[in-house]
């Protein structure tokens, strides 16, 4: 009776190890890239849509709205959104009006990241 070996040999699994190590080289940091711009684009559009809402609020009262919860309140968003990039609903910067006669203290909104985007620019000057 003739036997044949069964498995792989120690070579054969180095070199399957290695193609493997090198696909991952080159997919990891296009991964990484994709989450990053993901972000950003979902801090687009939630800047967008709180602006709108405040936009919304002012035209609707006359005022602009005291705190971010006062648009969840009366509507003008379902929640007050997570800012993507801290990964936190209390990280957003609130700039006031520079109008000291207008109600409100909610005139725009930045987020609260330090960081600096792809283009270059800080999320907080976006």
């Amino acid at each position: 009776m003739n036997r044949q070996p069964h498995g792989f040999t120690l070579i054969e699994v180095l070199v399957v190890m290695a193609i493997i190590a090198t696909l991952l080289s080159l997919v990891t940091p296009r991964y990484f890239q994709s989450i990053d711009r993901a972000r950003e684009t979902s801090l687009r559009h939630d800047l967008i849509v709180m602006r709108d809402a405040i936009d919304k609020f002012y035209s609707d009262t006359g005022a602009y709205p005291d705190t971010l919860y006062d648009l969840v309140e009366r509507k003008y968003l379902r929640a007050v959104p997570e800012d993507p990039i801290t990964e936190s609903t209390d990280s957003w910067i609130l700039v006031p009006p520079e109008d000291p006669q207008a109600k409100g203290l909610v005139y725009d909104i930045r987020s609260g990241s330090e960081s600096v985007a792809s283009d270059g620019s800080y999320y907080a000057e976006w």
